[in-house]
């Protein structure tokens, strides 16, 4: 998460945003084709994320990013 809060988009993996948006507390909705749509309770906007060669798409992270820091969102602990 540091590497996308401090502006490097490109080169992430596309299992690794999975993770993250997962444990942001993010619910995957729906595949549709390479389209994967996750949501979160509290947060009307719904997040797009789609594979490209194995890397996330950057404008999708940006776009991650930018919610983020909208709702100040962490990373949950299982515990």
């Amino acid at each position: 998460m540091d590497r996308l809060l401090g502006g490097t988009f490109t080169n992430v993996s596309f299992v690794d945003a999975r993770r993250l948006i997962g444990a942001l507390g993010f619910e995957e909705l729906r595949v549709k084709g390479s389209h994967h749509v996750y949501g979160r309770a509290g947060i009307a906007e719904q997040l797009n994320l789609q594979d490209r060669s194995g890397q996330a798409k950057p404008y999708q992270l940006r776009q991650l990013v930018a919610l983020i820091r909208q709702y100040d969102l962490r990373i949950e602990d299982d515990r």
